[in-house]
């Protein structure tokens, strides 16, 4: 037998072990119920995975309900996609800009508290299959709502509703509520190296 023809016969031996490795764990997970993700870290992604999961629901014919918080003061790429969809899609900016342009926390606390309640109702309608709350992280981490608060309207969804919650410093509390965390690591990032935020690629 070849080198070659041996390494790929080695190659089919491990992935076939690899395969029942995966086989048994998908078997001993049956459970389907919505789940809590969280997304947050210095990196950039966050929002954009949260959106990517927004259109994966989408296009497997679920509703979807958007709740943009301290965002606002500026349109972006993915509003205007998703807008594209008012049938399927409940989408809110509830923000005003980000907090070093609002300068009012007086003001940020009720825009805030504004858009809990739309949050609230979206996790409140069975129809929806996924809640995404943008930014939610960096109200929590300002106090501009309460976090336990947060934490038990999450919980009293419905059973087959997903939430994806976004944004740096996620609170301790609701990373031990999640289901799946996933922290996003800053390794570079372009704005540092002078570029500006573009359309497509938003930083």
């Amino acid at each position: 037998m070849s080198e070659s023809a041996e390494r790929d016969q080695r190659h089919r031996e491990r992935m076939q072990r690899k395969k029942q490795v995966v086989d048994e764990k998908i078997a001993q997970a049956p459970d389907e119920r919505g789940v809590l993700l969280v997304l947050t870290g210095n990196g950039k992604g966050k929002s954009s995975s949260g959106f990517g999961m927004a259109a994966r629901a989408l296009g497997h014919g679920l509703r979807v309900g958007i709740v943009q918080f301290i965002k606002g003061a500026r349109s972006t790429g993915e509003e205007t996609f998703f807008r594209r969809f008012p049938d399927e899609v409940r989408y809110h900016v509830m923000g005003a800009g980000f907090t070093w342009e609002t300068q009012d926390r007086q003001d940020d606390i009720a825009k805030a508290e504004a858009a809990w309640a739309v949050a609230v109702e979206l996790m409140r309608d069975p129809q929806v299959a996924l809640v995404l709350l943008d930014e939610l992280n960096i109200a929590l981490k300002y106090g501009y709502l309460q976090l336990d608060q947060v934490i038990a309207d999450i919980q009293a969804r419905p059973a087959h509703q997903h939430v994806v919650v976004t944004g740096r410093g996620a609170p301790p509390a609701l990373v031990e509520a999640a289901d799946t965390v996933t922290d996003m690591g800053m390794t570079k990032h372009a704005f540092k190296a002078g570029i500006k935020a573009q359309k497509g690629v938003e930083f």
